[in-house]
């Protein structure tokens, strides 16, 4: 599953040319933003999970000890 600071690859990609998106905001509508050009979008929850492929990176958990 997803989470926050998790890099996702979507169905379309971006005008950039890229297609890796940072997830910088969840709650009932889940905000991403381009890697590449910085490019904000939000969107709902359902929206997000039929447009996003798949997880390219999780976020490096930090609070293992």
């Amino acid at each position: 599953m997803y989470d926050l600071g998790d890099i996702v690859e979507m169905k379309k990609p971006h005008a950039c040319q890229t297609n890796r998106w940072e997830i910088i905001r969840m709650g009932a509508d889940i905000k991403i933003k381009c890697v590449n050009c910085g490019h904000i979008v939000m969107m709902t929850r359902r929206d997000f999970e039929k447009k996003m492929k798949k997880i390219l990176e999780k976020k490096a958990d930090s609070t293992q000890a």
